[in-house]
């Protein structure tokens, strides 16, 4: 997927609002989790959201989305923004985002995709990073929900 930052999407700093990266994030990983899944899905959570370098009006940004690791209704996909300046041909690595998508049916209940299978080392590696995270994620919401009550 490829934007251009146009004056609405800017602030003050005549950067581009950290909502609209996050807006751009979602649709590029809810794409890509429905092209996966062949179904619809709904965004459960953003995790490890990173902004790198500012993007600057008149940028274009490139955004590059993977299904890194799948569960039985849920996947991890990995989303990469890269900055374009007008006036440079190279791109850099300006925010990275990891969101989980579940699949849902036509009545809204989650449903079962397949699974991913990894075949690069780039893409196991990646596979593996995603069962980390979710690790954590689980971890962290036992810990809440304890802490809670």
């Amino acid at each position: 997927m490829t934007e251009m930052v146009l004056p609405p999407d800017t602030n003050h700093h005549g950067t581009v609002f950290g909502g609209r990266v996050l807006q751009w994030i979602d649709i590029a990983g809810a794409i890509s989790a429905r092209r996966h899944s062949k179904s619809k899905v709904v965004t459960a959570s953003i995790d490890d959201m990173h902004f790198l370098i500012p993007i600057g009006l008149g940028d274009t940004v490139v955004i590059r989305a993977s299904v890194n690791y799948t569960h039985r209704t849920s996947m991890e996909v990995g989303v990469r923004i890269e900055r374009e300046p007008p006036t440079c041909d190279s791109r850099e690595h300006a925010a990275t985002a990891y969101l989980t998508f579940v699949a849902i049916d036509d009545e809204g209940r989650p449903m079962d995709i397949p699974p991913v299978r990894p075949e690069t080392d780039e893409e196991k590696r990646r596979y593996r990073d995603a069962e980390t995270r979710r690790t954590f994620r689980l971890q962290r919401r036992r810990l809440l929900k304890e802490r809670r009550g």
